[in-house]
This record gives C-alpha cells, structure tokens and sequence, in this order.
C-alpha cells in the first residue's frame, strides 16, 4: 500500500461503512449497476488499454473493464479492505486473470507516470479531501491523450432516492446531505463545479452529461427503509437522534418508499454526472 493522505476516508471505509458494503455487495450492485453501461462505454476500453478504477469497491465495474482490455489489463484501487476482499475473492473465482486489486488512495498511490490508458470510477471520486489535487495526481499517471470517464451523484429534485431519504430531515439531523457541493456523495456539484476541478487539474476536453438509472433498494418498503438506515450515513444520523424521534424518521421513510414498491421490488430513479475528459496529448 502507498502513502495514504485521505486519512478520514481510510477510517470509515475499513470501519462498519466498509464492512457494511461488503456484507451487502449484491445488493449495493443491484442499487448502482444500472450505471455500469453508460459509465464503459464513455470509457471506449480498447483490447490493448490498461485500466485503473478508482474506489472500484467490490470489483464488479473492473472486472467488467478487465475482460473489455481483454489484451491489456485492470486494476481496481481502493482504500477498503473488507471491499476488496470480496473483489479478490470473486475474481479468483470467476476470472478474469488480467484484473488486479490494490489497496491504496487514489490521491498518493504511486502510479508509474503514463502508465495507464484509461481511469474509469463508478461513485468513487466523490470524496477526495483535495479534488483538484487528486484529479492532477490521476492525470499525471494517465498517458498523453489518455481518457477519465466517471459517474459522480446528482442532487436534483428528479433523483427519487434522494427525496426520499430527505424525508429524514423533518426527524434526524442529517446536516448538509444532499446539497450540491458539500462533503460526500455529491461533493463535485454540477457540470460547472466538474469542469473548474477538471481543468485546474490540468485535463482537456472535459464534458458533463446527466444520466438515470433504476435501483432495487429491497424487497419492500420495511426491507428498503432498514436497508438505508442500517447504511453509514443511516447509521450516523440514528445515532444522534433519541428512539422516539427515530421511530418516527423509519415510518416516514417507509411510508415514503411505499409508492415505489412493484413486483416484489421497491425501485427507484437515481441521476448522476457521466463525465469524460483527457489527459493533454
């Protein structure tokens, strides 16, 4: 493992945030993979390329990636333990053999400079201390002409999983959550905000498209509401909050869940940012 600056981002995700994604990596996947095919295909993976994704989790977008660069390789980078953990585990049951997983922050590890065609991330770039300064770290280990390609959140009234864990603001402290351009998942804001990081990082060609996909959050409205709230910013909300003022944040959730229950399933829209741009050639 290379040198670690994100240190706060180190603890929770080898903490129960980590821990909790590991445990639930098929459900986490049913939530987040309906952006997995917008996110490769900006990524034009070549047969050749060599591939880094970033905060790759549970390894499901890298080894996908791996078998696109069928000639070259992949390699997924996180600061998870418990995560790639199970990344390892499924990749040596179910290949491919060109996909490697690193522990390491994206912020400090020690890429070779220009040793890599393309860097991919799906919801993993999103909380970096320093954005500018990890984009310009990525950038430098990324060939001349080398391509980003990412999804980061959307906070917009049309992102139904997020109005309906805004319900909990009425009942749990939940702070800055969900604003654009605080700390956490939709900490790069919108396009603007995007494009100014990205090009003080020193990329080119950058561009910002909205995108939407459906989720599967649970079975239910009960097993979709415990599912959110046993996540880690569920979790630290609760734990700030008295039982009663807690009973009362569950049944609002659920009963806002409630209208997306279909076929056994509580689906729900989910936007994001599919952003592409280039190392300078």
């Amino acid at each position: 493992m290379g040198p670690i600056v994100n240190t706060e981002q180190q603890r929770v995700w080898n903490g129960d945030e980590g821990a909790h994604w590991a445990a639930h990596r098929d459900r986490w996947e049913a939530v987040n993979a309906g952006f997995t095919e917008p996110l490769l295909t900006a990524a034009a993976i070549r047969a050749d390329d060599r591939v880094l994704d970033i905060g790759c989790g549970s390894g499901c977008t890298t080894r996908l990636a791996a078998r696109q660069a069928s000639r070259g390789d992949a390699t997924g980078l996180d600061l998870s333990g418990p995560m790639l953990e199970k990344a390892r585990e499924s990749a040596r049951s179910g290949g491919p053999a060109n996909v490697t997983f690193v522990q390491g922050d994206a912020q400090s590890h020690p890429f070779p400079p220009g040793g890599l065609d393309v860097a991919i991330s799906r919801f993993g770039v999103m909380f970096f201390a320093d954005p500018v300064g990890a984009f310009a770290h990525l950038r430098r280990a990324l060939r001349p002409g080398g391509r980003l390609a990412f999804v980061c959140g959307a906070a917009d009234a049309d992102n139904e999983w997020l109005q309906a864990v805004l319900v909990l603001r009425d009942h749990l402290p939940l702070g800055e959550f969900g604003r654009p351009g605080t700390p956490g998942a939709f900490s790069l804001g919108g396009p603007d905000e995007i494009r100014a990081v990205l090009t003080a990082a020193g990329f080119t060609g950058v561009a910002a498209e909205r995108v939407e996909a459906y989720g599967t959050w649970g079975r239910d409205a009960d097993d979709a509401a415990d599912f959110l709230l046993g996540s880690g910013p569920g979790r630290h909300w609760t734990s700030q909050a008295d039982p009663a003022a807690n009973a009362r944040a569950r049944a609002a959730l659920t009963d806002r869940l409630r209208a997306y229950e279909e076929h056994g399933a509580v689906r729900l829209r989910n936007a994001a940012w599919l952003v592409t741009a280039y190392a300078p050639s």
